[in-house]
């Protein structure tokens, strides 16, 4: 019988079975950022250890940094203090830091896909829940707590159990502005915030296929919102081409050798699963938020449902969400005033989220940023901000009202200055619209993709961006007859 990848690339990275029925499992790759690894490297040295691997421990800052103005010494003191930490553990212990004056630092699930660190058939983590982003290269990718950083960093090795394997398959051409982020915020609608508990989610069909790099790690990264600890797509020429020529990519005869194991570890086509769920992309739509967790989900023009279409031991969540974001059930989110918008994350600020949101804006100077709103745009790397420097989408940004800032994690989390204030509301393009999240204890968020958040920034509420920016072909792309091709 045949294996899936998430099989294969478990059996192979296993160093024996603990007496507990745990797994050693052998790490491949570790990126560390600076919020939850100072506890770590404290343990290695009251322990008196050394990072048993450091080539294969990577570091960013991406959290705490500014995204305005990177003086050191940060006006943030606790910023400043997270900052010396990386440097100094980093430094101390020989591991490389991705920092500001390398030039190369940025958000840590941005970072390590654009140095080629992340390969199919690898083993990732990261003290970081959305490490699941790495799945679209084929990897076993996942977040561990602060404490497992430290076993990682001793032994590169970890405890974990084996998951299930569930089939997430999305067949068919997305329609006209139905994005990657609607695709996977549809999919936790339906399947829920627990629907992946204890299960990996192998991420398949024609849609997922046809997605570029950039895409398909925008439905990982988002894994974990739905309860799956693991995602992961097959790796293909796709995923070979996007890798070529990155520092840390294969060379020469090892790149063909490092394609043939590529190859190998793709899902048998007699692979079994666990369960499978299939789902049909020509009839999605764009999604925005309207609760408290990335499930209460509806279609842009949906009304919010009624507590009674949700499961007894859910009510309890749905009236605290209507509660907390100000809402009643048959309301439409569509025409929701916004006062920020953020445009950036680790699920959303990739090169071309913000390409999406330039096209949309390029051939309609007339449109700005609405009065009284404040619009972001947040670069996932300074590799990424170069890029959109170099392609003009920067001038576009800003001459439309947007704030053009450095890289970081910013408003997706809050760590920095980046904050929402009282009962402000926020369109973002991040992966959470937890109680709190993005900075004031009331603030609200509502999650939408780049293109949804750029429009609700121009109309200064919730809108259909397929309406607002007049998209008038029946692909995914929004006039094709500007851009040519999708996204």
């Amino acid at each position: 019988m045949g294996k899936t990848l998430y099989e294969k690339v478990f059996e192979r990275h296993t160093v024996r079975r603990l007496p507990s029925g745990q797994y050693q499992l052998l790490i491949g790759v570790q990126l560390i950022h600076e919020v939850t690894s100072p506890q770590a490297f404290g343990m290695l040295r009251d322990l008196g250890l050394k990072v048993a691997y450091p080539e294969r421990n990577f570091a960013v800052v991406d959290h705490i940094i500014p995204t305005d103005d990177r003086s050191r010494p940060y006006a943030d003191a606790n910023a400043e203090e997270m900052m010396q930490h990386i440097e100094k553990n980093s430094r101390d212990f020989g591991i490389r830091f991705f920092g500001p004056d390398t030039k190369d630092q940025g958000v840590i699930h941005i970072v390590g896909p654009e140095e080629g660190l992340v390969q199919p058939g690898m083993t990732v983590v990261a003290g970081d829940s959305h490490t699941a982003t790495h799945g679209a290269f084929g990897a076993i990718a996942f977040g561990i707590g602060t404490s497992q950083v430290g076993d990682v960093l001793a032994t590169q090795t970890l405890a974990v159990s084996k998951l299930k394997v569930r089939r997430v398959v999305c067949n068919g051409m997305l329609p006209r502005g139905v994005f990657a982020k609607d695709v996977i915020l549809h999919i936790i609608r339906k399947l829920g915030v627990n629907g992946g508990v204890g299960y990996a989610y192998e991420f398949a069909g024609s849609t997922f296929d046809d997605m570029s790099m950039d895409e398909r790690m925008t439905v990982c990264n988002m894994a974990i919102e739905g309860g799956a600890r693991v995602g992961y797509m097959l790796p293909d020429e796709t995923t070979y081409e996007y890798l070529k020529g990155r520092e840390y990519a294969p060379k020469g005869a090892a790149w063909d050798k490092a394609v043939e194991y590529w190859q190998s570890v793709r899902s048998d086509a007699d692979a079994k699963y666990d369960d499978e769920v299939v789902f049909d992309a020509t009839e999605m739509v764009p999604m925005v938020t309207w609760g408290i967790t990335p499930a209460m989900t509806i279609g842009i023009n949906e009304a919010i449902p009624s507590v009674n279409d949700f499961p007894a031991n859910e009510q309890a969540s749905v009236n605290e969400a209507y509660e907390y974001m100000g809402v009643k059930a048959g309301e439409f989110i569509r025409g929701t005033k916004i006062d920020v918008v953020f445009i950036g994350s680790c699920t959303n600020g990739r090169l071309s989220d913000f390409a999406a949101v330039a096209k949309m804006l390029r051939n309609r100077p007339f449109l700005k940023v609405a009065e009284g709103v404040k619009a972001l745009i947040v670069p996932g790397s300074m590799e990424i901000a170069r890029q959109i420097a170099t392609l003009g989408y920067a001038d576009i940004f800003r001459k439309a009202g947007f704030e053009v800032r450095e890289a970081g994690c910013s408003m997706c989390l809050a760590m920095n200055a980046d904050k929402l204030e009282g009962r402000q509301i926020c369109a973002s393009t991040s992966n959470r619209n937890f109680k709190g999240r993005q900075g004031s204890p009331t603030g609200r968020t509502i999650l939408m993709s780049p293109v949804m958040a750029a429009a609700a920034a121009c109309a200064g509420c919730v809108v259909d961006a397929r309406q607002y920016f007049n998209m008038r072909t029946a692909c995914s792309c929004f006039d094709c007859n500007l851009c040519g091709e999708r996204n």
